[in-house]
């Protein structure tokens, strides 16, 4: 795929389900490297990886900012991917433009819409979470803000919203899914690790998101979730990711 070709054309051609892994944050360049040489291996070659993480808690992990874009940067050059990062600010588009290859805006910037604007005259891809709170209505409507500003390929991903149980980090919401393919064009990504917070049912809800028919799933991806820095609960080891991919590719599409 070239540097500015479409995400969503790949999606199109590829009959396998679009899967983007990697960990929750970028941590260090020996950390990437090992988890990404193993996807590499899996044939994933659309990373994730957070330089900028947007924290409920000012002490929590907050990305290492500039220096973890250099690292991303040096990583896809080395293993010939594609790499996914957050945006948090327009300040930061040209230099993420520079480093990285899709921008994901974050659940607490879907209602970003000076940002939402500026990512409209871009031309990279572009992947618009949901809202914890938004109906899927202003989820579409933030999405438009994106598209009528030019930048036509922009992805929709369901992460979950907020609820009162507790069973999981958020409610995932998979009739969003449904709706937004029967209404729109939009192709619709199902993040199955921050919508459930944990990877015990990830398996069973990643065939539920594809059967209803998300175009792809995010799922993070950690060498050692244990000591991970910030979502260690929900980061899949490599032979957790293993065993889902197996059962998601080989089992479901017969490769």
């Amino acid at each position: 795929m070239n540097k500015n070709e479409s995400i969503i054309k790949k999606i199109s051609e590829n009959p396998y389900p679009l899967l983007i892994a990697g960990p929750c944050a970028v941590e260090n360049y020996n950390m990437m490297d090992e988890i990404v040489s193993f996807l590499k291996k899996k044939h994933i070659s659309i990373i994730r990886g957070g330089a900028f993480k947007p924290r409920t808690s000012p002490e929590a992990f907050q990305g290492l900012g500039l220096e973890g874009l250099k690292i991303l940067n040096e990583i896809r050059k080395k293993h010939r991917v594609k790499i996914v990062s957050e945006i948090v600010d327009s300040r930061y588009i040209d230099i993420m433009c520079q480093h990285v290859d899709v921008l994901q805006v974050g659940s607490r910037n879907m209602q970003n819409y000076e940002l939402l604007k500026e990512l409209g005259k871009i031309k990279l891809p572009v992947i618009l979470k949901r809202g914890m709170c938004a109906t899927i209505q202003e989820f579409i409507s933030s999405a438009e803000y994106i598209v009528n500003g030019g930048n036509k390929d922009v992805l929709l991903c369901e992460r979950g919203i907020r609820s009162f149980d507790k069973s999981t980090r958020n409610l995932l919401d998979l009739a969003s899914v449904a709706i937004i393919k029967r209404e729109t064009r939009y192709p619709v990504l199902v993040d199955i690790s921050h919508s459930l917070g944990r990877k015990d049912i990830a398996v069973e809800v990643t065939k539920a998101a594809l059967a209803i028919g998300a175009d792809g799933i995010m799922v993070e991806v950690h060498n050692n979730p244990v000591k991970a820095l910030s979502d260690s609960e929900q980061q899949m080891n490599l032979m957790e990711f293993e065993r889902l991919y197996n059962q998601i590719i080989y089992s479901d599409f017969g490769e």
